[in-house]
């Protein structure tokens, strides 16, 4: 039986990649490396520090320390965000409903606690969450299992009673490897790629996360494991 509910937040709980990818396209500007939306997509999910690592391994540069460019980026990001991002489809209502049945939440995020704060103020629903952690303040950030580990223990719940809700490929796995029920929430043009296999669920936005789905997982029903 589901005992609490966990979730990602970048792309997840808030539109967040569009100014991350902005962000990440200007500051690799500075390097002289010229990416566009596309490119970008190829690293969602990967925390900074491994985003600037993936483009320097293929495109080395020399002008700029890779510390200083994750930092940009990071300042960069949690600038637009604060002022403009918005909370994704069915955020308010799937909070609402978890809620209701008295089911606890919290957020694991592979950004750091600042900007998670920025964000759940920025969304107004800092409320909703008993608490939020980020994986920069684990060992290993996702795809590790470190930052939902450290959720649940934090819950006092036990991963296996955990749903834990994801829309990136290294976030599922993450989470996958924490032994939760990991539900998959992807964005259109990755929807249908195997990476979401893992899922014990997959659905497009979290506005189809209903009741008739939170009473088979609360009741102990494990038969929603189909791709919706």
């Amino acid at each position: 039986m589901i005992q609490a509910a966990i979730f990602d937040m970048d792309g997840l709980l808030v539109d967040s990649e569009p100014y991350w990818r902005e962000v990440i396209i200007e500051v690799f500007q500075t390097v002289g490396l010229e990416l566009d939306e596309e490119t970008c997509k190829q690293t969602t999910g990967l925390p900074i520090d491994a985003v600037v690592r993936y483009w320097y391994e293929r495109r080395p540069w020399q002008n700029r320390s890779l510390e200083d460019v994750g930092e940009e980026i990071i300042l960069g990001a949690y600038d637009r965000i604060g002022r403009h991002a918005r909370a994704m489809p069915g955020v308010p209502q799937v909070l609402e409903l978890l809620q209701s049945h008295g089911i606890p939440m919290a957020v694991a995020s592979a950004s750091p606690m600042h900007l998670i704060e920025i964000v759940l103020d920025r969304l107004a629903i800092r409320s909703y969450f008993s608490l939020w952690h980020s994986a920069t303040l684990e060992k290993r950030n996702k795809p590790a299992p470190d930052v939902y580990l450290g959720t649940a223990r934090k819950l006092v719940v036990e991963p296996g009673r955990c749903i834990a809700f994801e829309d990136s490929g290294n976030g599922l796995k993450s989470a996958h490897a924490a032994g939760m029920f990991a539900i998959a929430v992807p964005a259109d043009y990755e929807f249908s790629d195997p990476k979401f296999d893992l899922a014990r669920l997959k659905i497009p936005s979290l506005v189809d996360f209903n009741q008739e789905l939170l009473s088979k997982l609360t009741s102990g029903q494990q038969s929603i494991g189909e791709k919706l």
